[in-house]
């Protein structure tokens, strides 16, 4: 980390949703104050109705100052949630493109589940693992380099590089 680095926050915006069935938001910040406890970080938080209104949070996040936005959002499990969930992910690649800068797409679909606890714990592991990836791109990129190729998983047990 340079000088600059140490002295300036590191600006994470994290954008949820009222749809969603847990708070996601909050399990982000929770990871970043456990994960970087000296790390100096500003979290910008937002909340918006439903996954279609984030990408335009996320950019005002990112206009605004933010170096990254994690967007957190639990698309249903019927076709029109899919849909939505599928539009909502070209318009943060639009604001992405936009801003020139990343947002964390972290979408925990319901039928990704077994039951509701398993779906739960899918999306906790999922918010989580990625609120520590918004840091390591943004701060420690070697730590992603360092991982390459060794089939990382968010939201389930990572399945290992292929031999």
């Amino acid at each position: 980390m340079n000088e600059m680095e140490k002295t300036n926050p590191l600006k994470i915006g994290i954008v949820d949703t009222t749809f969603a069935r847990i708070d996601m938001g909050a399990m982000a910040v929770d990871e970043l104050g456990k994960k970087f406890p000296k790390l100096p970080i500003k979290i910008i938080r937002a909340t918006v109705p439903g996954i279609k209104d984030l990408p335009v949070e996320c950019l005002k996040l990112l206009s605004s100052g933010c170096d990254i936005v994690i967007a957190c959002g639990m698309p249903g499990k019927m076709p029109v949630d899919k849909q939505c969930a599928h539009e909502a992910s070209l318009g943060m690649q639009m604001a992405m493109i936009k801003s020139g800068k990343h947002i964390v797409e972290v979408f925990a679909h319901e039928d990704e589940g077994k039951d509701e606890a398993d779906y739960a714990r899918l999306a906790q592991d999922r918010v989580r693992k990625h609120a520590v990836n918004a840091v390591w791109m943004c701060r420690f990129p070697e730590e992603l380099r360092k991982r390459a190729g060794k089939g990382m998983r968010q939201g389930r047990n990572h399945v290992g590089a292929i031999e």
